[in-house]
């Protein structure tokens, strides 16, 4: 029954419309007009070869395959003709099929199946961390491989996410939402459209981004968050994978510099006195088993850049993810800010970033750090410190002093914001691996 379904289903190709009947008959046409080259280039009597009917055939078309001299060039022209035809065909066949498969890929499916396959070959890497930061580090990365898996945290509980958080009782998706949009292979046009912000005078739907939308009506329809995270990541074909640092609800908590707590982390970030501590409440809270394992077979794992006490730290602080860190074999690497972050990292400088990570964890969870040692321009400097944002000093000494190695260069993009290049990223942390 099986065998009679699948020969019933192939028959399909001969169908009106399927634009392909043509191309797969010129096929055996070409090959034979191969094998009629190949028989004449060995001398072999063509006329014999071709029985009873293909003789009086052949003779109708007036060719002397008999005369001394005319077997070789015309064989040599029936193999040209024949192979032709077949690659003719091939191609066509496979344009047709990619025509209604993936119109994307029309005319380009030789580059989109190399670099796919070249891609999911590539090293198995580890990005942790959150905001924008984590999503600059995953554009580079994913030209160099698709064995991707960004661990995101979900502590945020402003803007859109937190109103979704508080409203639908979800984990907030906006750092999800950017990673996705970054690994995506259609990454402009997903770019525009998961990060539209509705404007002002739509009741209900104003300040919400269309991705973080989506990703809540994939929870109502999943009934689970991770499993609309991966459906979402179906939908944008994105290179690699992203998991939330832990599916169970969590608040981060702050312990400042007058010994006052906070509960937050948008209130966190407000507080004008200096963080010395944060904490995740409750502190039971667990990652995924996928995490755990990504961690434990990746060849390289990347902690940052971003936040350090509000994007990096929260992750550190799921029970297991830290102990993994360090019990993997990975190549392990801290991309230190460029810039301070506003009422969290005041004055900080690289050391200062390093000292704050492993202030909150027992392990050792890198042991190199990427520092950028390329200053701003003035204009740009000027433009920052109106916001409160300064230039963190590269104090390589104290980084080698605190027992890590630093790897220093020019990681930054300067045009009219200060963050870091993506491409140089990439480049340096595979020049580490390889």
């Amino acid at each position: 029954m099986r065998v009679v379904k699948l020969f019933l289903s192939n028959l399909k190709w001969l169908y009106p419309g399927m634009r392909v009947k043509r191309w797969l008959i010129l096929i055996p046409i070409g090959m034979a007009a191969v094998i009629a080259g190949v028989v004449l280039l060995l001398n072999m009597n063509m006329l014999e070869v071709l029985g009873v009917v293909g003789r009086e055939a052949f003779k109708l078309t007036g060719l002397q395959l008999d005369k001394p001299g005319t077997q070789i060039p015309f064989g040599i022209g029936l193999i040209t003709v024949g192979l032709m035809l077949i690659f003719t065909s091939l191609r066509q066949v496979i344009r047709s099929i990619t025509g209604a498969v993936s119109p994307e890929a029309q005319g380009k499916l030789a580059d989109v199946v190399f670099q796919r396959r070249y891609l999911s070959q590539g090293q198995r890497i580890v990005v942790i961390g959150g905001g924008t930061g984590l999503s600059t580090m995953l554009r580079g990365l994913k030209q160099h491989s698709s064995n991707i898996v960004a661990v995101v945290t979900v502590t945020d509980d402003g803007g859109s996410s937190g109103r979704l958080q508080r409203e639908m009782g979800m984990l907030p998706p906006g750092d999800i939402r950017n990673c996705l949009v970054a690994l995506a292979d259609q990454e402009h046009l997903m770019t525009e459209l998961f990060q539209y912000r509705f404007s002002e005078g739509l009741p209900g739907l104003d300040g919400h981004s269309f991705g973080n939308l989506l990703i809540a009506a994939m929870t109502r329809i999943t009934g689970d968050f991770e499993q609309a995270v991966k459906e979402t990541s179906n939908i944008l074909a994105i290179r690699g994978r992203v998991l939330p640092s832990t599916t169970q609800d969590v608040t981060l908590q702050a312990e400042l510099a007058d010994n006052t707590f906070v509960e937050g982390e948008t209130q966190i970030v407000k507080s004008p006195q200096a963080i010395k501590h944060v904490m995740l409440h409750p502190s039971t809270v667990k990652p995924l088993d996928e995490t755990l394992i990504a961690i434990e077979l990746a060849d390289c794992i990347v902690i940052g850049p971003g936040s350090v006490y509000t994007s990096i730290v929260p992750n550190l602080l799921v029970n297991g993810i830290a102990e993994a860190i360090q019990a993997s074999s990975a190549f392990k690497v801290y991309v230190c800010n460029v810039m301070t972050q506003p009422g969290e990292t005041d004055g900080f400088t690289a050391s200062d970033h390093v000292k704050a990570i492993i202030k909150h964890t027992e392990n050792k969870v890198f042991s190199h750090v990427l520092v950028n040692n390329v200053k701003p321009s003035d204009e740009l400097l000027e433009k920052y410190a109106q916001q409160g944002q300064s230039y963190v000093e590269p104090d390589i000494a104290e980084i080698r002093e605190l027992g890590f190695k630093p790897i220093i260069g020019n990681f930054i993009s300067q045009t009219n914001v200060v963050r870091h290049d993506h491409e140089k990223l990439a480049e340096a942390i595979f020049k580490l691996l390889f």
